[in-house]
C-alpha cells in the first residue's frame, strides 16, 4: 500500500472559505496558547511539558474545546513535534555550532491577527455516513468535499497565501506496471541547461532544455 494525496484548493470565492479560515484561526489560538504555557514552564522551571501533559492540562480550556477533540489533539501533537525538533537542534548545535548561523530558538508564536495554523482531521473526525455517499464531511463543520477515495487516512487543511489547500490522504494498493525494464531514460538537471535528457531506446532523440532564461530571472 502507498499513501497518496488528493488536493482541493479553497479560495476566497469558495463557499467554505470563511468557515475554513475561522477554523485555522482557532487552530492558531490553541497552538499559541499551548506554546505560551510550555515556554513559560521551560524558561522558568526548565521543565518541558510534553504532549500528554499539555493535552491533559488544556482539554477543558476554551481554545481546546473550540475544535473537535481529535483535531485539537493533532494541533498539540504538531507543537510537541516542533519542540522535540528544537531540542534535537540544540543538542546538535552544542556539538557542531559551525553548522548554524546562530543558536536555535524556541518554537515561535504565530501572528496574533494574521496567523493561521494547519488542521488535521483523522478518520475519527470524518463522517463515515457521508463517506459512503462520496463526500468528505469534517466533524463539527458544514464542510463537505466530493471525493471517491475510500481508504482515507486523514484530511489536512493547510494555510497557503491567503488560500487553503485541503489534502485528502488515502491509501492505494501499489500496482506493478508492465514496462520494459531494459529501457532507461536519464535526466541531468543543471543551470545553463535546465535538463539534459537521453535514453538507450532507439528512436528517442536526446533533448536539451535551455535554462538560461530562468537563471536570468532568478
Amino acid at each position: 500500500m502507498i499513501q497518496l494525496a488528493e488536493k482541493h484548493l479553497i479560495k476566497k470565492s469558495n463557499k467554505y472559505f470563511k468557515e475554513v479560515d475561522k477554523l485555522a484561526f482557532e487552530s492558531k489560538n490553541l497552538y499559541n496558547f499551548a506554546n505560551y504555557i510550555i515556554r513559560q514552564e521551560f524558561i522558568t522551571n526548565k521543565v518541558y511539558l510534553n504532549y500528554n501533559k499539555i493535552q491533559k492540562q488544556l482539554q477543558s480550556h476554551e481554545t481546546y474545546k473550540s475544535l473537535p477533540a481529535k483535531v485539537s489533539q493533532q494541533i498539540l501533537k504538531l507543537l510537541d513535534k516542533n519542540w522535540l525538533s528544537f531540542f534535537k537542534a540544540i543538542k546538535d548545535y552544542s556539538k557542531n555550532p559551525s553548522k548554524y548561523k546562530g543558536r536555535p530558538k524556541l518554537p515561535k508564536y504565530k501572528d496574533k491577527i494574521k496567523g493561521r495554523n494547519i488542521l488535521v482531521y483523522t478518520t475519527q473526525a470524518i463522517s463515515k455516513k457521508e463517506l459512503k455517499k462520496g463526500f468528505i464531511k469534517l466533524s463539527g463543520t458544514d464542510i463537505k468535499i466530493k471525493s471517491d477515495k475510500k481508504s482515507i487516512q486523514q484530511v489536512r487543511i493547510i494555510p497557503r497565501n491567503k488560500e487553503y489547500v485541503v489534502e485528502i490522504i488515502y491509501e492505494q494498493k501499489e500496482v506493478e506496471l508492465e514496462v520494459n525494464k531494459n529501457d532507461f531514460i536519464s535526466i541531468d538537471i543543471g543551470l545553463n541547461n535546465l535538463a539534459t535528457i537521453t535514453s538507450n531506446k532507439k528512436g528517442l532523440n536526446p533533448v536539451i532544455i535551455n535554462g538560461r532564461m530562468l537563471k536570468s530571472m532568478n
